[in-house]
């Protein structure tokens, strides 16, 4: 009989460590899942974050961090190994090559507006002033190297081989330089600083506000696709967790409409996604003031 009681003792205190450890375990994936730490690159995005996405968040009762790194290449890698939830930072082509190239399992949230290519000069005042063997510096990513030299070969400097892909090509894909442009790709958050020596610069938007750049000086700004609009991205795994539910819910609001809109904001100026130009009935730029 007394075996039996130590028996049964033994048996009430084991289940009570398991539930109690079941409910801490509980406890602690609550409290995570109302952690939220986005990544973010230099530029505005993590402004907008802060400014337009963390107060709605809050709100539903979520902590929400920021962790900046300095290029296009960490911050996907660290959402995949779950050093952060989101990022804010890249546009759809860059995703999916990215996200291809690193068998990384990522995927887009919503839009949100977006700044814009542009082409910034030291040296000249107009496109048309341009010369044999003056250097022309962008980004050197695959998606966003295609991008500027479409932007390019757009405002008439070059013409890229026709038989190719555009959205694909390379320095080595241009058919037509008549000006005789030497061509620099770079690290993205490099070009802004060769405004100095190149004659032209092509600078991602975020990198070039980061830089202290006003996008109204660009002697010329991309018209942005859709598919170039930057995303909010989180984990595959994590797409349908109210905390991406939250995230969408925030930036669909009309707290986040009343930020972006706001003239004093940078972010008023940027190009708008389409679900927010039918949305609140906006342009899809509005020019700075």
């Amino acid at each position: 009989m007394k075996e039996y009681i130590k028996r049964t003792i033994v048996l009430s205190i084991l289940s009570t460590a398991i539930a109690l450890g079941a409910l801490i375990t509980n406890v602690n994936a609550a409290q995570d899942d109302k952690e939220i730490s986005f990544g973010v690159a230099p530029g505005p995005y993590g402004d907008l974050i802060t400014k337009a996405i963390k107060p709605g968040l809050e709100k539903k009762g979520y902590t929400v961090t920021l962790v900046q790194f300095q290029d296009y290449v960490q911050p996907d890698l660290a959402l995949a190994k779950g050093e952060t939830r989101a990022n804010l930072f890249q546009h759809q082509p860059y995703l999916e090559k990215f996200a291809k190239d690193h068998n990384l399992a990522l995927a887009p949230l919503i839009r949100v507006p977006t700044a814009e290519l542009g082409i910034f000069s030291r040296k000249v005042k107009s496109l048309k002033e341009l010369k044999k063997d003056d250097e022309v510096t962008l980004a050197q990513d695959p998606t966003n190297l295609a991008r500027a030299l479409r932007f390019l070969q757009k405002v008439g400097l070059i013409k890229i081989n026709p038989a190719i892909d555009a959205t694909k090509a390379s320095e080595k894909d241009i058919a037509e330089n008549t000006i005789g442009l030497r061509i620099t790709p770079l690290e993205a958050a490099q070009v802004p600083r060769t405004l100095d020596t190149a004659a032209i610069a092509v600078v991602n938007g975020n990198y070039a506000i980061a830089a202290g750049l006003k996008l109204s000086d660009a002697l010329v700004l991309e018209e942005l696709d859709e598919n170039l609009k930057v995303l909010v991205v989180v984990r595959a795994e994590d797409k349908d967790k109210q905390f991406a539910k939250d995230i969408v819910e925030v930036v669909e609001s009309e707290d986040f409409h009343k930020v972006v809109e706001d003239q004093s904001n940078v972010f008023s100026s940027f190009q708008k996604p389409e679900w927010y130009v039918k949305k609140w009935n906006a342009p899809a730029k509005t020019e700075a003031k």
